[in-house]
Order: C-alpha cells, then sequence, then structure tokens
C-alpha cells in the first residue's frame, strides 16, 4: 500500500441528553459540543483516513466539547507528508504538540478556508469579473 498523506476530520456521535432515566442523570462521559450554531450532545469520533487508499488508519473518541486541532497530532502517521484538513483544524502546524514533534513538524498541513472567508471571497471574485 502507498503511503504518502492522510486526510483527518470529526464527527459527533449524538448521545440523549434526557435526565429521564431510571438513573436520573446523563452519561457522565458525554459533553455538549458546537458545531457551527448548533450544539450537539454526545461523544466526538476524530478520524483519519489514508489519502491513497481511503482506508481509515487512525480513530480516537473524545467528549464533543474537546475541539478538533486538540487531536490532530493523534491523526497523522509519522511518515506521512502531507495531511488534507477542514477548516477546524487552521494553525495546527503552530501547535506544540505537532512543532515539538520532529517527524510531524514535517508534515504539509493544507487547510480549507473558513466558509466565513470563501463568503468574501466570493464577493471580491465578482467584483472583479472573476467566475
Amino acid at each position: 500500500m502507498m503511503r504518502g498523506g492522510s486526510i483527518v476530520d470529526a464527527t459527533f456521535i449524538e448521545a440523549p441528553s434526557s435526565t429521564k432515566n431510571a438513573g436520573g442523570s446523563r452519561d457522565p462521559e458525554m459533553h455538549q459540543g458546537r458545531k457551527g450554531k448548533n450544539w450537539h450532545f454526545g461523544m466526538k469520533a476524530h478520524i483519519g483516513v489514508d489519502a491513497g487508499s481511503g482506508l481509515v488508519h487512525t480513530a480516537t473518541f473524545t467528549p464533543a466539547n474537546v475541539s478538533d486541532i486538540a487531536m490532530a497530532h493523534a491523526l497523522v502517521r509519522e511518515d506521512d507528508g502531507f495531511c488534507y484538513a477542514d477548516s477546524g483544524y487552521t494553525g495546527a502546524s503552530k501547535r506544540p504538540e505537532v512543532a515539538g514533534d520532529p517527524a510531524l513538524a514535517g508534515v504539509e498541513w493544507v487547510v480549507a478556508e473558513k466558509p466565513s472567508r470563501i463568503k468574501g471571497m466570493r464577493g471580491l471574485a465578482w467584483e472583479h469579473g472573476i467566475e
């Protein structure tokens, strides 16, 4: 299998937030997290996928309030040359866990722009007649 890079992302795993159960309480391992304007209660799955084959090589699970960027270092393999990520991983290369590790410091992070920045670029492109 050819290895060269990873794609990383995270997703919420919903859990019931109701306290109307036998114990009268929520699961203590579950927490609240926000994506955009929506709140989610449960856990978060952080997943690293091989960019060439699409096979999952790493999966970690945390409470929903743990940010995507906090787990970035755990999702990239030491021999990866690049890592594709969404805007939740902005600044990953500057984090101490990544910058302090010689193997991870050499990874090229290709991070997507934030949605608000993309909207601004569309307006700028329209002003200049670029489609």
